[in-house]
């Protein structure tokens, strides 16, 4: 071995001792929030104080480590600490694979258990009745638009929302058979959505098979001769899947909206969202009435989303997203003046924004 490398290979060997004794520095202190966390009964995860650290990151960054990957190394640091401060269970819509799970494990990183529901509602139950002690269910898509069960799910459930994971969706054409051979392709109907422009043009005549979830859709391809998936890189390392096309879906900027679902509502991280349900009065009006609030305390509206009552006709249910925490004079002078006007009001939760890219 050349003197220079060696030299070079000690130095990295005391930076990586150093590096360690300081990981467990943190650790021991991260321990000791965690047990004053617990005599005054909060979240061991705190939103906002993960907000804070990532915005850290962001001034730390520089050519050489990249304020992403800083993120990611701090990711799996902050979950181990997590698993050590209170063994954590986070429910998500499954199986293994899905996009919902691979949007958790860059949230909640891999040290923490993950416990796989077969259904949104099955996620809300999970944390409702303490079996799970966080849920990440999907809300939006940017091609496809509201997950309308995730919406349903929020009126009658009393879970708050405690923050938010903004994932890009790289859709894959897997199989085992030659593109010419394929018959038939397997997939999630939102998926199809997504890469509806690429199949007609490269699968005209191939018959789209709903699934529950694209991990499902791999499984039933990996079993079927002439049979195709839409799913993630991991769901056709996970069946032995050959990928045929990567990066498939339509639109270059296409982006899931994950929703972290809780018992309780994070302290103000100071870049904050804030999500409303309301119904509103049947007359003139009234949707006017509703926004006036907001208009007048010059607060942003970032989303505004009906969906029917299923207890009426024509009687709606409007999901809305503001600017700021629900403890910001503003934005509790606004819901108080909304809570006037409307029939119901609902505070889904405040929680800190993430900054896209």
């Amino acid at each position: 071995m050349p003197p220079a490398l060696e030299k070079l290979r000690r130095k990295i060997d005391q930076l990586d001792e150093n590096i360690v004794q300081l990981l467990i520095q943190r650790t021991e202190l991260a321990l000791a929030i965690g047990k004053l966390k617990h005599k005054k009964g909060t979240e061991v995860y705190s939103p906002d104080r993960e907000s804070e650290i990532y915005s850290k990151l962001e001034k730390y960054g520089d050519r050489a480590l990249p304020a992403g990957a800083l993120k990611t190394i701090y990711r799996e640091i902050m979950s181990a600490s997590l698993a050590l401060e209170r063994p954590l269970k986070i429910a998500f819509l499954g199986p293994e694979a899905t996009f919902t799970h691979l949007a958790s494990l860059s949230k909640f990183g891999s040290s923490v258990e993950y416990l796989s529901c077969t259904s949104i509602s099955e996620v809300f139950s999970e944390v409702e009745k303490r079996r799970a002690d966080y849920g990440v269910v999907p809300i939006e898509n940017t091609t496809e638009g509201a997950v309308t069960h995730t919406l349903d799910m929020f009126i009658d459930s009393d879970l708050k929302i405690c923050s938010e994971i903004i994932f890009e969706i790289s859709h894959n054409l897997m199989s085992n058979s030659a593109l010419q051979h394929i018959r038939k392709v397997y997939s999630n109907p939102q998926v199809f959505g997504q890469c509806r422009i690429w199949l007609e043009t490269h699968l005209p005549k191939v018959e789209l098979i709903d699934t529950s979830t694209t991990t499902h859709a791999a499984k039933r391809a990996a079993q079927e001769d002439g049979a195709a998936a839409i799913a993630s890189k991991l769901a056709a390392t996970l069946y032995n899947l050959k990928i045929l096309a990567e990066g498939i879906e339509d639109s270059p900027y296409n982006r899931t909206r994950f929703l972290v679902i809780s018992r309780q509502i994070p302290k103000p991280s100071g870049k904050d969202k804030t999500s409303l349900l309301v119904s509103i009065k049947d007359r003139m009006g009234a949707l006017y009435d509703l926004l006036e609030p907001i208009r007048s305390h010059r607060i942003n509206m970032t989303k505004i989303e009906s969906r029917p009552s299923k207890k009426k006709a024509w009687d709606y249910y409007f999901f809305i997203d503001i600017e700021g925490h629900i403890e910001d004079k503003n934005v509790r002078e606004t819901v108080e003046a909304i809570e006037e006007k409307v029939r119901f009001a609902k505070i889904l939760g405040s929680y800190p924004a993430v900054k896209e890219k």
